[in-house]
């Protein structure tokens, strides 16, 4: 009885290790995240170690274990990855991520090009120019192309009679939603590029089109892209949208510094001049003459997280807000608290600049 005992422990034991070998398996061959669809950028060059692609994959949250990735591919005799430039998403299985790599990209003819969240038309055409043969003298006139411009607004519900102001900058920027895409280099054109990001913007926006055709989406797309430079957490952004609403609706000017950068064509690694901050331009939000008013227009092509928010705000009866050099927003209801905590963090060394 005692060995039959023993026996039935040992078979339990092997049982349950049984079990969860299994659920071990199955949890590390599926999806990371079912629910994202968003194309990411893998490239793998040649030479590259199995090390070195499993540590690609899991810094870039497509597979949950790189360990798991190298067991897998011995237990599948997986051992011919193929260097290429790769469109993963972390709603693929180990299974399809695996085949992907062992197939390799089999258009070598697909050009692949990454928009970053924060981008500007200008650092749009820069890519563009970097990666195919368009200049970016070529792909801005099309961008203000007027007659293009009168085509889309017929064509896509989200975009209005309002880029067609003479003082906007870029017609379309703000629209053309930051991501990574593949193009076919075959006949590749301004328009084809502007479409396919036009095309991503609408699938993006079409959940939110019955609450968005019931607001201007002109100005929601503008306070996005303001709150796309000034914040980087979702609920530091919700509360900006607010800080922007409540300086709004008393008549104050929003008093942005990215606003003022993207006026003067400035990059974002110095300070900005007196003299800057008080010249009258119509993105200029610093200027006194734009007291109560958005800019005429985004600066940015922002992220779904920072149109949300623009969308979505969260209220509050805060007035002012200001970033660190580690971009954490402090939020203050008064000038005297703004200018406290502003001073507070030049002494503690953590100010932008």
């Amino acid at each position: 009885m005692r060995k039959i005992h023993i026996l039935a422990l040992i078979l339990g034991f092997l049982g349950l290790v049984l079990i969860g070998c299994f659920v071990f398996y199955q949890y590390n061959t599926m999806p990371v995240d079912k629910s994202s669809k968003a194309n990411i950028e893998v490239i793998i060059p040649d030479g590259m170690s199995t090390d070195r692609i499993a540590k690609t994959l899991y810094d870039k949250g497509l597979i949950r274990n790189p360990l798991f990735f190298k067991i897998y591919l011995k237990l599948n005799n997986s051992s011919s990855l193929k260097a290429s430039t790769y469109l993963m998403r972390k709603n693929m299985s180990l299974d399809e991520i695996v085949k992907m790599l062992e197939e390799g990209n089999s258009n070598q003819n697909d050009l692949i090009i990454t928009f970053k969240e924060g981008n500007n038309i200008r650092d749009y055409a820069k890519i563009i120019e970097e990666n195919t043969g368009i200049s970016s003298t070529s792909f801005l006139e099309t961008v203000n192309d007027q007659t293009l411009l009168t085509t889309f607004i017929n064509e896509y519900w989200f975009l209005t009679d309002d880029i067609l102001d003479d003082n906007i900058y870029y017609a379309l920027e703000g629209y053309l939603f930051p991501d990574t895409y593949s193009f076919s280099k075959d006949n590749l054109t301004s328009e084809v590029i502007i479409r396919t990001l036009l095309n991503e913007e609408e699938k993006k926006l079409d959940p939110y089109k019955e609450r968005l055709q019931n607001m201007n989406i002109h100005d929601i797309l503008t306070l996005a892209s303001i709150t796309e430079l000034e914040g980087v957490k979702d609920e530091d952004r919700k509360l900006i949208v607010g800080v922007f609403n409540n300086r709004l609706n008393l008549g104050m000017n929003l008093g942005s510094d990215v606003t003022t950068y993207y006026a003067f064509n400035e990059a974002m690694d110095s300070d900005l001049t007196s003299e800057q901050f008080n010249t009258y331009n119509p993105y200029n939000t610093r200027s006194s003459e734009m007291a109560g008013k958005l800019p005429i227009g985004p600066i940015c092509n922002p992220s779904l997280a920072s149109i949300e928010a623009a969308i979505n705000p969260l209220s509050s009866d805060y007035l002012y807000f200001v970033a660190d050099k580690n971009r954490n927003v402090y939020f203050t209801r008064s000038i005297s608290e703004h200018n406290a905590k502003v001073q507070e963090l030049k002494d503690n060394g953590d100010w932008i600049w």
